[in-house]
């Protein structure tokens, strides 16, 4: 089904690096943590920051359903003592739970919604679709996310990795929220960031796929497109196939 045969009326997001700017504030937390082990012990803070990205990448890369019986600030510290191990500094668990909890803190004080991000929820919330986020996050980290960014009353449904057992690009998660909402994929639209794991899931039950362009990755060959691709947030709106305003 394309864009003029359909009219949609509920739109899923995921939530980091696409209603907020995660890549940059996991970046500053964590050279903020490198800057004061770089005081405290001597690290090259720019190699224990290259390191963390490493570890963090690779994580969330090979996120699978066997991760989510690790609570993510255990996972947090294995991934700060890998990289403090690769940067130098003897095995160190205090030290890697410290670096933990000084990032998660330091993290929550640096989110930040992109711009337009909440101009777009406020303008589909007044044209009566119903919002959902789809991440592959942890509740114990993505509830404070939409909280703390004023997203909770906007949003009829959060569902993350944790909760809900399953890992996207899984199809069943997008059934599982299509049926949650009372949607259906053929009036359901999926904005996100990655194609493989926002866009494959979605367009294999038939959701209407946006991919925000920001990682310029290019597909893989022969792969099937989305069904629009957009280089912000705030571009969303108008590639939607939304019911038409009423005249007058």
């Amino acid at each position: 089904m394309n864009a003029a045969t359909r009219t949609i009326d509920t739109v899923l997001f995921d939530l980091d690096d696409t209603l907020l700017d995660d890549s940059a504030s996991y970046k500053r937390a964590a050279r903020r943590v490198a800057a004061e082990l770089a005081d405290e012990r001597g690290v090259d803070p720019e190699r224990l920051v290259t390191n963390y990205i490493a570890e963090a990448n690779g994580f969330w890369k090979r996120l699978s359903q066997e991760h989510l019986t690790l609570p993510i600030h255990d996972a947090r510290t294995q991934l700060w003592s890998d990289a403090l191990v690769a940067s130098g500094v003897p095995v160190d668990v205090a030290l890697a739970q410290r670096c933990a909890e000084r990032y998660t803190r330091y993290r929550a004080d640096e989110l930040e919604l992109f711009p337009g991000a909440l101009d777009l929820v406020l303008a589909l919330r007044e044209r009566g679709c119903k919002l959902g986020i789809v991440s592959n996050g942890f509740a114990a980290t993505h509830n404070e996310k939409v909280d703390r960014l004023g997203l909770r009353p906007y949003v009829d449904g959060l569902f993350l990795a944790d909760e809900m057992q399953m890992v996207k690009p899984d199809p069943e998660i997008f059934r599982h929220v299509c049926r949650t909402l009372g949607s259906a994929p053929a009036r359901t639209a999926m904005v996100g960031d990655r194609y493989d794991r926002d866009i494959v899931g979605a367009g294999s039950v038939g959701l209407f796929t946006v991919l925000i362009d920001i990682h310029a990755i290019p597909l893989p060959e022969g792969a099937r497109p989305p069904d629009a691709v957009v280089d912000s947030i705030g571009e969303v709106l108008s590639v939607l196939p939304l019911k038409a305003r009423p005249a007058g």
